[in-house]
């Protein structure tokens, strides 16, 4: 994926501070915008992780901070969810302008909300996704409980509300009583797909079925089962991600969306790194992982590094076919653990001259062999570790050529 830094201007006319997810080649079969919820941020984990798996899916994603939060300018008591959802049009409008209009509208809590009102002032939006959202944005009502009489007296209170502060005027409680959620839901007249979890303690699993018995068709539900409100568990937001990919790409017009690049075979590697920092997609035998470097290098540290790939490669395939042999030999071997360390070899250490080309790197590979294997079974695995074909190609020396590829591609 390449991560974009963007600016423009919202709805008040405010600079808000946005993130542009692209695929690695940045020619994204269709756009996504993403809504935060209340008081969250565009740096908000989950929203990350699932504009990632969709970055991944060849899904663009714009997500941004509302006026007055994060690094967005504007202040925060001047806004309310009628001027949120006015901000979502705005980075709408700008996407359409830049790129193309969002054919996905998604939002997270408050944002899912605020997403199901905006999709109607969106033409070209085709599918919305609602993840842990409330039925009505009133529910934001329950936070500011003790604050209410305050804030309908005096005009606004000051409320903390995940650990900070926030000015909440009488106004932000006026525009919600004027929103008729139902009504927008029922004529939403697009795909939807309701995310949520049982054990969310903060909006209950009622306000999904109300959301999802209020919509028409096409519709669909996904219970996140053991998730929380916030999906903290990084493998709940990539799934959230991956599943509104597939969801989405059924509702996805064109031969772009619907193509999908040919799977590269086993024995074969298609390696891409995109024009900005040195996050890279790789794929082969059907799978897509990816690299890059640590932040200290430049890098966005968004995947393992080329050392941590290669010693990574080297530990499966030494891990394997010792499970191999084992499972031949029928012997009692439960599980292998291996720590592989890489290192630069200093000049004193490098391999003498006349033994061929100069070794100037180690990995060390440390192997934990559990299960009642005697010792003669524990020295013959250890011998068969260095006979794996990554351990054995690298110790002889692989034939590396490189070439251009050729204008026509070839």
């Amino acid at each position: 994926m390449q991560t974009q830094r963007l600016t423009f201007e919202g709805a008040t006319g405010a600079a808000l501070s946005a993130r542009l997810e692209l695929p690695v080649d940045e020619r994204p079969i269709a756009y996504a915008l993403f809504a935060h919820c209340f008081t969250c941020s565009k740096n908000f984990k989950a929203a990350v992780h699932i504009s990632r798996a969709l970055a991944q899916a060849r899904v663009g994603v714009l997500r941004f901070d509302f006026t007055g939060l994060g690094e967005s300018e504007g202040e925060f008591s001047e806004t309310t969810f009628s001027s949120n959802v006015d901000d979502l049009v705005a980075a709408a409008d700008y996407m359409e302008r830049e790129w193309a209009a969002p054919a996905i509208l998604i939002g997270h809590s408050l944002g899912g909300a605020a997403v199901l009102q905006a999709a109607h002032r969106m033409p070209a939006c085709k599918a919305v996704a609602t993840i842990a959202a409330p039925a009505e944005p009133q529910h934001v009502l329950r936070h500011l409980k003790s604050s209410l009489d305050e804030i309908r007296k005096c005009g606004s209170a000051e409320v903390m509300l995940a650990g900070r502060p926030f000015t909440i005027k009488k106004e932000f409680l006026d525009d919600l009583d004027r929103q008729n959620m139902e009504d927008r839901i029922r004529t939403l007249d697009r795909a939807l797909l309701v995310f949520h979890s049982p054990a969310d303690a903060i909006i209950g699993a009622e306000d999904a079925a109300q959301i999802y018995q209020a919509a028409r068709e096409p519709k669909s539900y996904v219970s996140l089962e053991g998730a929380d409100h916030l999906l903290s568990r990084t493998e709940d937001s990539q799934y959230v991600g991956a599943v509104i990919a597939a969801w989405a790409a059924r509702y996805l017009a064109g031969p772009e969306a619907a193509a999908r690049e040919e799977p590269v075979p086993h024995g074969q590697a298609v390696v891409r790194t995109g024009r900005t920092r040195y996050h890279t997609e790789i794929l082969t035998g059907g799978h897509s992982l990816a690299a890059d470097e640590p932040e200290s290098a430049g890098g966005t540290d968004s995947g393992p590094t080329p050392w941590g790939l290669l010693m990574a490669a080297l530990g499966a395939c030494t891990s394997i076919t010792l499970r191999m042999y084992a499972d031949r030999k029928d012997w009692p071997l439960d599980e292998i653990g291996i720590r592989l360390q890489h290192r630069t070899l200093k000049r004193e250490e490098q391999s003498a001259p006349g033994s061929g080309p100069p070794k100037t790197a180690e990995i060390r590979q440390t192997v934990e062999l559990e299960g009642p294997l005697d010792e003669a079974q524990r020295e013959r695995l250890l011998e068969i570790a260095h006979r794996c074909p990554v351990h054995r190609a690298l110790e002889a020396g692989l034939l590396v050529p490189v070439e251009l590829s050729r204008d026509d591609g070839s």
